[in-house]
């Protein structure tokens, strides 16, 4: 759990410096779009980043990215922006999710 609380606490930082920056995207041609990916790609290689360091044996799913297998024993599973829509509309409801996957039994999470 602490992995996670780790991980999440850092790639945190950079998701609410990028939400104050949605507002702003609301007005341009291209769009918050692109954007809130590359929010979501910057979180997640932070997350998986803290993760890897840490376990670095576990297998990786994650939904930018996909599979990094490893030992399946064990599975970290990401959702680097949970609540993407309201992300993307400026909506101040939307969290990191990882879970622990331990013999394709989750055993543990956090929303942060």
């Amino acid at each position: 759990m602490n992995v996670m609380v780790k991980a999440c606490r850092k790639a945190a930082k950079i998701l609410i410096r990028d939400f104050g920056e949605v507002e702003k995207l609301q007005v341009s041609l291209k769009g918050p779009g692109d954007f809130v990916t590359v929010s979501d790609k910057k979180v997640e290689k932070i997350l998986i980043e803290v993760l890897q360091k840490a376990r670095p044996n576990y297998s990786i799913l994650s939904e930018e990215i996909g599979q990094i297998k490893n030992d399946e024993e064990f599975k970290w599973i990401i959702d680097p922006i949970d609540g993407t829509a309201n992300f993307l509309h400026g909506i101040p409801h939307f969290a990191i999710s990882v879970g622990l996957e331990h013999n394709k039994e989750i055993i543990c999470g956090i929303i942060y």
